[in-house]
Formats: structure tokens, sequence, C-alpha cells
């Protein structure tokens, strides 16, 4: 019967060892897989985490970088390193957004991501408002804001926010990998209890043998392949980085070109104007000569020459104002009627495809501020709406007055405004560009049309005059642009403190009066505006004693004997006037000067100058005459040189 029987047992048996070495395969194979998932997740979950680490320490990098560009800038007043401060600030914005991205699985780090992104954001904020002093070149005020920005909350919350982000990050990388771990130990040990199963299986065994070859094979191969593509992608990027470069030095020269196109054009209209001005002073002049027997019609062409003149002078200091090295002249503007004296600049401006209207319901409302400084704005903005209508539209510059509650208008207290608006049927702007159309450096147009500096100079200028910009547009529906400046009050100041006397013409005579015979020490190194204002000196009854060298002035005083006066330029090769000054002043101290310049910076005060008067060149004969008499009664208190000698 057993060996009837044995057959029977061997075939079962071998199918029980069959099944039994299938399941002992196909647990192993279970095992491994499940080994194998483990890792892959481990390794996901490490890479996910090693992102997230990698980018929060590359967004502190930027912002540091951002920060040190900003830093620069505010020193040296380089507009290229305020543009490496906005392109690193613009940087970090995008690597928040991939921090975002990362962080999204992950509840507690999202609300981390989120203090982070306000913490930025207010960052942001303090660091525009350094970077738009700078632009202003409020260069003293720019600094003291860097150094506040640098112990503000923000900067300090950002970097807390990456720490506990990255510390975050690491002890989930720590639970996940302890997981991966118990998870490889579990099936492990199970693959050693089906190991000892499996070693009385030779075919399985080799079958697993097998197996594993090829898995080995196609690994080597997925890295063999990875590889490559990694070699493929370095050499794209190098490729990219050289185009890149190559583009940039392009753009450069393309910008170096159109600025100088710009300065040509600049120039050729400077000369232009003056050509035009010389002609009227040349040619008054001449026909003065001509009809010298007939006074007046001499003393008529004399008038026309300094007209000619006056305006030459006029120009000058817009230009100065321009370059930022003018005084700034406040005085009462009434709008309607700078629009209407502009309505010929903006026509030949605009061009002949825009439709011009300018209106005036402001009446005989006034504003106190620069006249210079208002119609530069007003031209920027007329401008940007021809842009914004590609040349052809029509557009409205309007003035109107208007009684604002608080804070009716941004932060406008209550009172009387001038409300002066630039409307155009233009494209349009979106709410994201509308939020940043005032950050310096920031421009909508193409390479080469703007600067993205003239919205944010007009925006200085508003608040400077305590005003607000207000603006209304939507995409495909034009856009108007309103200054609100406050309404001058009664009572202010026409002309700032220190500010120079403005040059009047020929016809202007002096209030009163004034007395002459001072001895005058007149210092000056061109040797023709020596001779003239010794002349006009001399014309108006002083004595005067002529230097051209301000290194002799202390020689020359000492021969002669005490004066009355020094008159003396204030930028000379050898030594400048203040500096002169300085050293005469301790031989014969509180003795008046005057300083006559033609370039002297912003001459809104008189600080630099010792509180000395100073007159501005071209000069007329009447401006002289006054000048004069209030530098020596800032001194003495009257005009009396023989009481002035008594006293002494």
């Amino acid at each position: 019967m057993p060996d009837e029987n044995s057959p029977r047992w061997r075939t079962w048996t071998l199918v029980a060892m069959a099944i039994l070495g299938a399941a002992t395969v196909a647990a192993l194979v279970l095992a491994l897989s499940e080994a194998n998932h483990q890792r892959d997740r481990a390794a996901a979950a490490q890479s996910h985490s090693y992102d997230v680490m990698i980018v929060s320490r590359t967004l502190a990098g930027t912002i540091a970088r951002a920060e040190a560009a900003l830093g620069r800038y505010v020193i040296s007043g380089d507009r290229r390193l305020g543009q490496l401060y906005s392109d690193n600030w613009r940087s970090a914005t995008t690597q928040l957004l991939r921090l975002s991205k990362l962080t999204g699985d992950n509840d507690i780090q999202r609300t981390t991501t989120n203090r982070l992104r306000v913490a930025i954001a207010d960052r942001g904020k303090e660091l525009s408002d350094v970077a738009l002093s700078t632009s202003y070149r409020q260069n003293t005020q720019a600094l003291a804001r860097y150094y506040k920005a640098r112990e503000a909350p923000s900067l300090k919350a950002i970097d807390d926010t990456l720490n506990q982000l990255i510390d975050e990050e690491r002890v989930l990388l720590n639970a996940r990998t302890s997981r991966a771990d118990q998870a490889g130990s579990r099936a492990s040990a199970i693959a050693q209890v089906l190991s000892v199963f499996g070693m009385c299986i030779v075919l399985a065994a080799i079958l697993l043998g097998v197996l594993t070859v090829h898995a080995l094979s196609d690994r080597a191969a997925a890295q063999a392949a990875t590889e490559a593509a990694e070699l493929r992608a370095d050499d794209l990027a190098e490729a990219v980085a050289r185009a890149t470069d190559e583009l940039r030095t392009q753009e450069e020269k393309l910008r170096q070109s159109q600025k100088m196109e710009a300065i040509g054009q600049l120039t050729g209209g400077i000369a232009h104007d003056f050509n035009n001005m010389l002609a009227v002073v040349s040619g008054g002049l001449e026909l003065a000569r001509r009809h010298i027997d007939q006074p007046d019609l001499a003393l008529r062409h004399v008038d026309s020459a300094a007209e000619g003149a006056a305006r030459a002078a006029a120009l000058t200091r817009q230009l100065l104002t321009f370059s930022r090295e003018g005084s700034v002249r406040m005085e009462p503007i009434e709008m309607g009627a700078l629009l209407r004296g502009m309505s010929d600049l903006l026509d030949r401006t605009l061009g002949d495809g825009i439709t011009l209207h300018v209106l005036d319901t402001a009446g005989e409302w006034r504003v106190f501020g620069d006249g210079v400084q208002v119609e530069n704005a007003v031209l920027n903005l007329a401008v940007n709406a021809r842009d914004a209508m590609e040349g052809r539209g029509e557009m409205i510059v309007r003035a109107t007055a208007r009684a604002l509650r608080k804070d009716e208008v941004g932060r406008c207290a209550a009172g009387d405004y001038v409300a002066l608006s630039v409307t155009d049927t233009g494209v349009g702007m979106a709410p994201d560009v509308v939020d940043r159309v005032f950050e310096p450096f920031f421009t909508t147009k193409p390479v080469g049309k703007g600067t993205g500096l003239g919205l944010s100079q007009v925006f200085g200028l508003v608040r400077r005059m305590n005003g607000e910009v207000e603006i209304e547009t939507a995409p495909g529906r034009g856009s108007t642009v309103t200054l609100y400046l406050p309404r001058m009050v009664a009572g202010q100041a026409a002309v700032a403190p220190g500010a120079p006397t403005p040059p009047v013409s020929r016809m202007e005579e002096p209030e009163a009066p004034v007395p002459s015979g001072y001895r005058v020490l007149l210092v000056e190194d061109d040797p023709r505006v020596l001779s003239t204002s010794a002349n006009a000196l001399e014309e108006l009854g002083h004595r005067v004693i002529p230097c051209s060298d301000p290194l002799e002035a202390p020689a020359v005083l000492a021969a002669q004997g005490p004066v009355d006066l020094i008159v003396t330029d204030v930028l000379m090769p050898r030594q400048t006037g203040p500096e002169m000054i300085a050293g005469l002043l301790k031989r014969q101290p509180g003795l008046p000067v005057l300083y006559v310049t033609g370039f002297a910076g912003d001459a809104s005060g008189t600080a630099g100058f010792g509180h000395h008067r100073v007159l501005r060149k071209p000069f007329t004969l009447a401006g002289l005459e006054r000048a004069v008499a209030a530098a020596v009664q800032d001194r003495y208190g009257h005009d009396d040189p023989s009481d002035r000698a008594a006293a002494a």
C-alpha cells in the first residue's frame, strides 16, 4: 500500500513544494517590491525636503543681495545698482512663489509660508521707500531710511520665518526617513524568513537571480540615460548663458546709442533756442549802435536786447533745475494760466495724431510750488498718455477746483485742492500694473522707450507739495491720472527763503535810491567778467579794487587797507570763493560778502555760503545795486558808508 501510494505522495509533495516555492518566490518579490517602494518614497520625500531647504536658502541669499545692491545704490547714486536691486527683488518674488508651491501640501508649512510672504511684502515697501528717496537725489533721507530699514522688524521676521521653515522641513525629513527605515527593516525581516524557504528551491533562486540581473541592467541603463540628460542640460544652460551675455551686451550698446541720440537732440534744441536769443541780443545792440544819435529808438533796441538776455538766463535756470543743480523757485501758480501757456508746447510734443483739449474750471485758485517742475510733470503725463494711445487719439488736460474731505483721496487732509488731470483714450492699465506704476525703474514700455523714472518723479513732486495722485483706468478704457495739489493759502511766502533775486530788465528801476561810495574788493578769475563787473560797480558810484586771483586777495587787502564789501565769484580754478572768504574773515571779521555765480547748486538756502548774499549771473545793473545794498545792510543794519566808517 505504501509502495502504491509513494508516487502519489511524491507527486503531492512536489506539488506542495512547488506551491510553497511559488508562494515563497511571490512573497520575496512582494517584500522586495515593498522595500523598493519605501525607498523610492523616502528618496522623493528627501528630494522634496532638500528642494524646500535649498529654495529657502536661495531666497535668503537673493534678498541679501538685493539689500546690498540697494545700499550701494544709496551711497553711489548709480542707477545701474538701483536696477540690480530691482532685478534681485523680482527674483526673490519668483523664488517665494516656488517655495509656496513646494510647501502647499503641508498645512503647517503653508501657514509659515504665508507669514513669510507678508514679511517680504513689508520689507519690499520699506526698501521701495529707500529706492524712491535715492531716485529723487534725497541721499541723506535715503541713507537714513536705509539704516532704519536695517533695524526693521520685517528683516528679522524674514530670517526667523525662513529658519522656522527649514527647521520644520528638517523635522519632516527626519520623520519620513525614520518611517522609511522602519518599513525597510520590516521588509528585510520578512525577506530573511522567506529566504530560508527559498534556499530549498534552487529554481526559484535562479529565477530570482535572473530577475535581479535584469533589474540591475535596467537601472544601470536608466542611470546612464539620466547622466546623459544632465550633460545635455548643462550644455544647454551654458549656451543660454552665453546668448544672454551677448544679448545684454547688445542691449547696452543700443541703450548707449539712444542716450547719445537723446543728448544730440537736447543739445540741438538748446543751441537753437540760444541762437534765437543771441540773435535778439546782438541784433538789438547793433541797431542801438546804429541809432545812437536817437536816444529813444536806441533805448528801445537796448531794451529788446535786455529781454533776449533775460530769456537766455531763464532758459539756463530751467536747465539747471532739470539737472537738479538749479535752485527750486517756489511761487504761486495759477494752473489755468500754466496750462494755457503750455498749449503750444503740448501740441508740438504730442503731434498731429492727438486731439488735445485744455480745460480750466479752477478759476483763480493757485498752488504753491516750482512752476518748471509742475510743467515737467504735466509734460510727463501727456507723453505717457500719447504713448498709451500709440500716437493717435483724444487727450483732455483739465484743471478743476475741488473741496475734499479727510482721506477722501489717499492721504489728503480736508481742504481745497486744485485737481490737475490728464485723460487719454488709450489701452488702459491692469490693476497689477497700477499698483507698481510709481515704482522707480518700472516701465511697461519696450526696451529703449522709457526709463521708468517719469511717473516716479511726478509722484515725488506731488508728495513734496503735500498732495496726492489718483489713477482711474481699466484695460481697453483709457486712463485718467489726477494730481491733487493743495490750494495756496493767504499769506503763504511767494519765494523760498534765501532764493536769489531774479534778473530784471533794463527798464526796471529800484524801489528806492540806494547809497554808493563803498570800497569794494572784487575777486573774479575771468578777465572779461572782472572788467565788466568793475565797470558796473564804478557806474554805481563805488570804488573798486580788482583782484584776478583769489590766492592774492589777502595781499591785496593788506596793501589797500580796509574795505566795505567783498564781491567774489564762487567757482575759481585755484581756490573757491567760500575758501578764500574763510581766510579773509579771520583778518577782518564781520566783513560783508556778496557771492556772484552762475552755477551754485541749490541756492534756496545759503548755509553753504556762510549765510551771505548770493547774486546769480547774468545780472542787471539794478539787480547788482540792490544786492550790494542788501549785503551791506545785512551786516551793519544801515547803508550809509560814512556812518559805517564812523561806527568802525
